[in-house]
């Protein structure tokens, strides 16, 4: 029963964390596209319309295959966690339902409108499509916070005929443990799409590919605002803590004053045991920290070097931002690392185990197949997912297909990339082989973890 309990969890600590590593993206990306798309929608300029275009097809990559992960996740629930289904389903399944309802229907809707929409709508109209777009994603993040939420933080429901049942949905909608997360989840997801924009414009930058003054606009939206929103994720995520330490208080071991009380209830309700979750929680909350803290110093210190460009002349700068690019993510993983893992050994804290959770009756050989099946697929995703965004964004702003205008080639003829005031770059281009193939397409052109 161990070992079948620890690949089930190590099966979903995976693809969650898979799942997660799109969803961090995705929701950064589109909130700087519809700032580049508002700003082409009142100013009309074809600087802002190409932006949005060039970062609107690694937005729909991203957004297509993180897709798949999800539905992963979706049938771990029937194969591996069925016991926690029929015991709190009428409570955890009604905020994952109107998820479901929201991202698959509501949000893939208006996006696919919005891919299919250019040039075929005002811009207006448009741009008022992806700020839905952009809606609906933040309500998808909330009502799947909502059922996490509930798993860490039992709210509005009655036990009947050994059953959660749900009789306050307005309690499950407001339950600070989840309005906390998703206010923490949504700032360092616009810190994750932050550092995407900064570590693609800045590769650019630094090979003179050609495109400086479109990659040094980018620059001037995404870096400043930088700082601004990673001391921002800090503070909400100090309020998610004040709200953690009084909800589950165990995860933070013998730190929390409440623990040794919770631990004694705990005894009294279930009978002895180790209520205190493994010790690497505690190494993933020392990780989450450090990479925000190094994010905020190269940040700021990038930040004053943009005076008069010269973080553009600062190679060694523009190589150190696009490094800097896997520091967000690993402070995303181990903060669901943290969140998660700290709740154990509960799969709603205080109401039912994680070993009380899973499937009865499940062998070891089925969830190690389903482990590597999964497993197998999320890794797959993931790799094809980098590859193609690592392609269109090498290529450049002139190789984007997306909003490509009826008879325009797929290299655009504008012309050199020119400043919002439609004055040519100032900055040097070196033509080279390699920087013209970088630029222009081949002839051959694509919750919870227990």
């Amino acid at each position: 029963m161990d070992d079948v309990l620890v690949l089930a969890r190590l099966q979903f600590a995976i693809t969650a964390i898979a799942h997660y590593l799109f969803v961090a993206l995705t929701l950064g990306l589109v909130t700087y596209l519809v700032v580049m798309q508002t700003r082409w929608a009142v100013t009309g300029k074809e600087t802002h319309r190409r932006q949005t275009r060039f970062w609107g097809q690694l937005y729909v990559i991203n957004y297509a295959l993180g897709i798949g992960t999800g539905i992963v996740m979706e049938f771990q629930f029937g194969l591996v966690w069925s016991g926690l289904t029929h015991f709190t389903g009428n409570v955890f399944g009604a905020p994952l339902a109107i998820e479901t309802l929201v991202a698959f229907f509501a949000e893939s809707t208006l996006l696919g409108l919005w891919i299919f929409g250019w040039n075929r709508m005002g811009r207006v109209l448009h741009t008022v499509i992806l700020w839905l777009v952009a809606l609906t994603a933040y309500s998808s993040v909330f009502f799947v916070l909502t059922a996490n939420g509930f798993l860490n933080h039992p709210v509005g429901y009655e036990m009947k005929d050994g059953k959660a049942v749900l009789t306050d949905f307005t309690a499950l909608l407001t339950n600070t443990n989840a309005l906390s997360a998703a206010a923490h989840i949504l700032a360092g997801s616009v810190v994750t799409g932050s550092f995407f924009v900064i570590a693609v414009s800045a590769w650019h930058l630094r090979r003179r590919t050609g495109h400086e003054e479109f990659f040094w606009s980018s620059m001037k939206l995404a870096l400043p605002l930088t700082p601004v929103f990673v001391l921002l994720t800090a503070a909400l995520g100090g309020t998610q803590i004040g709200y953690s330490v009084k909800q589950t208080p165990t995860k933070y071991g013998e730190r929390s004053d409440r623990a040794q009380a919770m631990v004694e209830t705990f005894t009294q309700k279930f009978g002895p045991g180790n209520y205190f979750p493994p010790g690497f929680s505690q190494t993933a909350e020392f990780v989450m920290i450090i990479p925000a803290l190094f994010m905020m110093l190269i940040a700021v210190l990038c930040v004053l070097f943009m005076i008069k460009r010269n973080l553009i002349r600062r190679r060694v700068l523009l190589w150190l931002l696009t490094a800097t690019l896997v520091l967000p993510y690993v402070s995303n993983i181990s903060g669901w690392v943290f969140r998660e893992v700290g709740r154990q050994p509960w799969a709603v804290y205080g109401v039912l185990k994680t070993e009380d959770a899973i499937t009865p009756g499940l062998s070891y050989g089925t969830v190690l197949t389903s482990l590597l099946v999964f497993g197998t697929l999320v890794a797959t995703l993931l790799v094809v997912d980098w590859a193609l965004l690592f392609r269109f964004a090498r290529r450049g702003p002139d190789a984007a297909q997306l909003g490509r205008m009826p008879g325009e080639g797929a290299q655009d003829t504008s012309g050199p990339d020119t400043g919002e005031d439609g004055v040519a770059a100032s900055l040097p281009h070196q033509t080279s082989a390699s920087a013209s193939a970088s630029s222009t397409p081949s002839s051959s052109s694509s919750a919870p973890t227990f």
